[in-house]
């Protein structure tokens, strides 16, 4: 929003802070969802904006007790005073409304709450330039100020809406929720630092190594295209079907690799003469485990230490100076010159 008022910013926020933060201001003009999943017991929160590192300030989450969003002129003590209230037993509306009631710049304000068992409240001061506003739902609150328009919110609504009951993770649908948001043009101003972040935490026994029971933690702090690395990350790590391409290698570097592996002993070591069958330019099992041999002997990998097969500028520097040091060389380097040829 656009009248930003003091604020005092909480200690726990000040890791990672971006030069342009200072303690008597900090502006998380955004837009977000706030969410429970009653099916797992999970809280979380996703966030976008034009600003720095909005997962400092603005998503806060409990295991078992709920998960808020404070922004615009951002107080960062809401979070934690909301969810110790909730879990005191308190309606997030009557501990949203208090808390209002004692702060001198709640109409700079933003703010959502939504608890464990789906009682939710927000909050959105007056003043804005550009849309600003909030929409609830069954298990889940989104708001935004400074964006390009109600269809933000909207947008963030009905794709959440839409994946409820589904068999899946509660960040997996909070990423695609903002990434609809984001779509429909999101915060309304321009400009190259970006941000975004999703926090979830799991109250279920064995989810996280953590006392708090966070098992998501992402937070994008710049990136011209943070929603979609929010996305990239998360499938990632998570080692989702899709996030990497999968493929079996073939080609003339291949016969190349196999040709070297052979006069080095380490690839058909019976064959006198390495012979160029139907096979030849295909990455197969049999390569893979002599360059793994060759790798373990070279000191390049040991127990999980590197992906099976690979072989990167490193390893192929390590291939050459073992022929340099057989003295072989300069003959594979002959025998390869045909098939490296570029021609016209």
């Amino acid at each position: 929003m656009r009248r930003f008022l003091p604020l005092l910013v909480a200690g726990s926020v000040a890791a990672q802070e971006p030069v342009s933060w200072n303690r008597e201001n900090l502006t998380f003009s955004t837009f977000s969802i706030a969410a429970i999943d009653p099916r797992t017991g999970e809280v979380g929160v996703a966030v976008t904006t034009r600003v720095a590192c909005v997962g400092n300030g603005v998503p806060w989450v409990r295991a078992g007790v709920g998960a808020v969003a404070t922004q615009a002129s951002t107080r960062t003590q809401y979070g934690e005073e909301l969810l110790t209230a909730l879990a005191a037993g308190e309606a997030p509306d009557a501990a949203l409304r208090r808390l209002l009631a004692a702060d001198s710049g709640a109409q700079s304000r933003q703010i959502g709450v939504i608890a464990l068992n789906g009682r939710s409240a927000q909050h959105t001061g007056s003043g804005p330039q550009q849309w600003a506003g909030h929409r609830a739902g069954t298990n889940y609150v989104t708001q935004g100020n400074i964006l390009v328009g109600k269809q933000v919110v909207d947008a963030v609504a009905s794709t959440f809406e839409a994946s409820e009951g589904q068999p899946r993770h509660l960040a997996d649908r909070l990423i695609e929720a903002l990434a609809a948001g984001h779509a429909q043009g999101g915060d309304a101003r321009h400009g190259r630092v970006q941000s975004a972040a999703v926090v979830v935490a799991d109250n279920r026994p064995g989810r996280s190594r953590r006392n708090d029971g966070v098992t998501v933690n992402i937070n994008v702090c710049e990136n011209p295209e943070p929603v979609a690395e929010l996305r990239r990350i998360y499938d990632a790590v998570s080692q989702t079907l899709g996030f990497r391409t999968l493929q079996q290698f073939a080609g003339n570097d291949i016969w190349q690799l196999k040709v070297m592996l052979h006069a080095l002993g380490r690839f058909r070591p019976n064959e006198a003469t390495l012979v160029r069958g139907a096979d030849a330019m295909n990455y197969t099992a049999e390569t893979i485990a002599a360059v793994d041999a060759f790798r373990v002997d070279a000191g390049l990998a040991g127990p999980q230490s590197s992906p099976s097969g690979l072989v990167d500028t490193e390893t192929v520097e390590r291939l050459w100076q073992a022929l340099e040091r057989a003295g072989k060389a300069k003959a594979v380097r002959e025998s390869l010159l045909e098939i490296t040829a570029i021609r016209r």
